[in-house]
């Protein structure tokens, strides 16, 4: 069983759940009960229950980035002051490998960086580096102090909450995760944005907080609220009733429409089929009379071509009239032919 709701404000010895609950950072159990150990806030994940301390200091930790300001500048290293009880050294082999330049005109005392934490120690001391995309040397602009415990309040679920202050006052903004962040753009808007994330700062416990601090950005640089998203109301219309009847009609004259229309096509295939017949008619009757043609042809020159017979008598009645007894003829019915002999 549980006591809180998530987000609650608790004291030191508060009674927060039962056995069902594990603790988490900022709470202990005793006697089968988990207890606050600290002032803060609840946060609930699941069956885990933690207290997030409404102030505290930051404690480095392997792969943060965080926004430092060089302290001192030694032999082969830089003091950077990270927000934090612990110190953090930034090495020069990390900026040069193993070139040999001078530090200080490199980074000097004031410069304020934005850099990653490489390794901790065993007393909690960072060593820091500057490989990494957007890591380096911050050039103007204004840092603002806020707990480390509310920079995720600060930056919103997605981004949402610091995307939204970028968008309206047009500032750069670096959320360092030691509580530091880096603000630079038009003098006025860094003064609003200062103002906006102490505004965060100081009500991070809240609900509707988005709202809030959207209306504020808008009556701020635009004077006036923003425009409230309606929702369209959704109406439910009366489903129509279906005309059945209507519905059939259109079918028939459809149905009547395609038959017209496969009737002219069959008509029009049988004309054609038609005038295909005629063509091979006619081609049949012109084939007909050119052997009609050929045929008479061939019986008239049959006519017209002397009989072999008749040329025989014909010879001989010549050779008679002549009475020339040297002109002998012999015929040799076997083979057709004649032989005229002159004696």
């Amino acid at each position: 069983m549980i006591y809180v709701e998530d987000k609650n404000l608790v004291i030191p010895g508060q009674i927060l759940a039962d056995d069902d609950y594990y603790p988490g950072r900022g709470t202990f159990k005793e006697n089968g009960k988990v207890c606050s150990s600290l002032i803060g806030l609840v946060s609930l994940r699941n069956k885990k229950i933690r207290v997030i301390p409404l102030k505290s200091k930051y404690v480095p930790k392997k792969g943060d980035v965080v926004i430092g300001k060089i302290n001192d500048v030694r032999f082969s290293m830089w003091d950077v002051d990270i927000n934090s009880p612990y110190s953090g050294i930034l090495p020069a082999f990390e900026v040069f490998g193993r070139d040999k330049k001078e530090l200080n005109k490199v980074y000097d005392v004031g410069d304020v960086l934005f850099l990653r934490v490489i390794d901790v120690d065993e007393v909690k001391k960072a060593k820091l580096g500057l490989k990494g995309r957007g890591l380096g040397k911050f050039k103007g602009g204004i840092i603002v102090d806020i707990s480390p415990t509310k920079v995720p309040r600060l930056i919103g679920k997605k981004g949402s909450m610091i995307n939204m202050i970028k968008n309206k006052t047009n500032c750069k903004i670096v959320v360092g995760q030691n509580g530091l962040v880096w603000v630079k753009g038009n003098e006025d808007m860094e003064q609003l944005t200062r103002e906006i994330i102490h505004t965060i700062e100081a009500e991070a416990h809240t609900s509707g907080l988005t709202n809030k601090i959207k209306n504020k950005l808008c009556l701020a640089i635009d004077g006036e609220l923003p425009v409230e998203e309606t929702e369209e109301e959704f109406v439910l219309e009366k489903p129509k009733l279906q005309n059945f009847k209507e519905e059939l009609e259109q079918e028939e004259r459809e149905k009547a429409e395609a038959e017209k229309e496969m009737q002219a096509e069959s008509e029009v295939e049988e004309e054609a089929d038609t005038e295909d017949d005629s063509e091979i008619e006619t081609e049949e009757e012109a084939d007909a009379e050119e052997e009609v043609e050929a045929e008479a042809s061939e019986e008239k020159d049959t006519e017209d071509k002397p009989n072999f017979y008749d040329v025989i008598e014909e010879l001989k009645k010549k050779s008679q009239s002549r009475k020339d007894k040297n002109l002998s003829y012999s015929d040799k019915s076997n083979n057709n032919s004649f032989i005229l002999n002159n004696r």
